[in-house]
């Protein structure tokens, strides 16, 4: 197992059982579990994360997101994303991850006030509808009020890598106050750059490779989803992959 040095946190996303074995064995500290982690995920099943817990010791925390696309619900959404909070945290999730925006692309602190409510005394990270607002660094502020402890964004740009210049800056406006923690794109081909350049502590990633069906029947022709992919790719968390960040991490952690 995998021991984290001076603190450099590495949270893994992960939609399956499968995937949450790999993201522990690779030295992940924490686990965000999704559902469709394909369209950037959504609320896990309750027996999926159920299954995660009895099979990893590390921390699980939940993502709640009711469907793709963006972060301004309906009433009837929002009465799901309640209900789900409850849920996940009356079966002890470790942490709930949420975000609500109102239609300006400001956070919605009415609704992430009844949610952090919801959450009652689990951490709350903000996901990245803060990648999509209308001011991070207002946003940020009104997070700290709320009791927001953690903000995984990429710097508001499709990589962390290309948002690396906003995180820096987040990161010293934070002040330790809330933990930036960064994603997207996150591997083991940029994660000391990321490290070095924003001063960030604690890294997310996916660490997906793509396995090849079990099936040997193929219908060809036949689209359950995305037609631009492929039903007989598998997505899961490469255990190699996880370690690769994980020793980066460690030596620079060595390293002071």
């Amino acid at each position: 197992m995998y021991v984290t040095v001076k603190n450099y946190l590495l949270e893994c996303c992960v939609d399956s059982v499968e995937s949450a074995v790999a993201a522990q064995a690779g030295g992940a500290d924490r686990l965000e579990l999704c559902g469709n982690l394909i369209i950037g995920g959504t609320t896990p099943d309750i027996h999926l994360f159920l299954a995660v817990k009895k099979k990893v010791s590390i921390p699980v925390n939940v993502l709640i997101r009711p469907r793709f696309g963006d972060f301004c619900y309906t009433d009837e959404e929002f009465n799901i994303v309640q209900k789900d909070v409850e849920m996940f945290r009356e079966n002890e999730a470790d942490g709930i991850v949420i975000g609500v925006l109102q239609p300006d692309g400001n956070l919605d602190l009415e609704r992430m006030g009844i949610l952090m409510d919801a959450a009652g005394d689990r951490p709350v990270t903000l996901h990245r509808a803060f990648d999509v607002c209308r001011d991070p660094f207002q946003m940020l502020r009104a997070a700290e009020k709320l009791g927001v402890r953690t903000i995984l964004t990429s710097g508001q740009k499709n990589s962390s890598y290309e948002g690396r210049e906003l995180l820096a800056s987040l990161v010293k406006e934070a002040d330790g106050k809330i933990d930036i923690l960064i994603g997207g794109g996150v591997g083991a081909e940029n994660v000391e750059v990321l490290a070095k350049e924003t001063g960030a502590r604690s890294f997310h990633m996916s660490g997906k490779a793509t396995l090849d069906s079990a099936m040997t029947y193929r219908k060809q022709g036949v689209s359950m989803g995305l037609p631009v992919m492929s039903e007989y790719a598998i997505f899961r968390t490469d255990e190699r992959k996880v370690a690769a960040v994980r020793n980066i991490l460690n030596k620079l952690g060595s390293a002071g």
